[in-house]
């Protein structure tokens, strides 16, 4: 936007120069001329600037479980993405937690019928992403999974991602398969168990995955102080592959 400001500022004090010299030679009727082409010459310009800003736009607004995935070897044996489990997201799109690979995750599970801790949790998520510096925030991504397999479907998920305003470009949210979703919480060492009213008591974690879907940081507990988490989700960012 700076460049087609700068570039149009420029085109306006040439034509500024060139209408003068019109008006000299030929009178007031032929400068009135150009300023009407001026004008039209000026409103394409900034047509094509708003342009390529809604391209830019739209370009940073893929979800990350959309994204190309990274070309590389197989993962390490410590590296969630030797899952081989597939997951819907909000987006309707199915995928391995693979394609996550290239970029650190901070991940939590949840479920959007939750009636206080995963309210609280997911804005705790918000807030670190408000603290992260704009250069290390574009290097990661944050990764809600529902621990609900009955009731979080695809179109409750994206609902849930409106209702908290979460960046379509930065958040993921996945349901999964009950076993699928089994083993992920116990890998990330967390414990839930639904009640007869469709709640769910369950370890409140935020977890950092490196690039490499390793464990690098993790958060127990609700309202916690996340200055270490902020320095280690930094150190990741600075790792990444990209």
């Amino acid at each position: 936007m700076k460049t087609c400001l700068a570039q149009r500022r420029k085109d306006a004090k040439h034509a500024a120069a060139i209408s003068n010299l019109e008006c000299r030679k030929s009178g007031a009727s032929r400068h009135h001329g150009f300023q009407i082409r001026l004008r039209v010459a000026r409103l394409a310009g900034i047509a094509l600037c708003a342009f390529a800003a809604l391209r830019d736009t739209h370009a940073d607004d893929t979800p990350p479980c959309c994204r190309k995935a990274l070309d590389a070897g197989k993962p390490t044996d410590k590296s969630l993405y030797l899952l081989e489990s597939k997951w819907t997201s909000d987006v309707g799109k199915t995928i391995p937690l693979s394609v996550l690979r290239g970029r650190p995750q901070i991940i939590a599970m949840f479920f959007t019928h939750c009636e206080y801790a995963c309210p609280i949790l997911v804005e705790e998520l918000k807030n670190i992403e408000r603290k992260l510096p704009p250069e290390v925030l574009a290097k990661v991504d944050f990764l809600l999974v529902s621990m609900d397999t009955k009731r979080d479907t695809p179109a409750e998920l994206a609902a849930f991602r409106g209702k908290r305003d979460l960046a379509r470009g930065r958040w993921t949210l996945l349901r999964g398969e009950a076993d699928d979703v089994r083993e992920l919480a116990a890998l990330l060492g967390i414990n839930y168990a639904e009640d007869s009213r469709g709640q769910f008591a369950h370890t409140n974690m935020i977890t950092l995955l490196n690039a490499e879907g390793e464990i690098a940081f993790q958060l127990t507990g609700l309202k916690q102080e996340p200055a270490s988490l902020l320095v280690a989700i930094e150190k990741a960012a600075r790792a990444a592959q990209r």
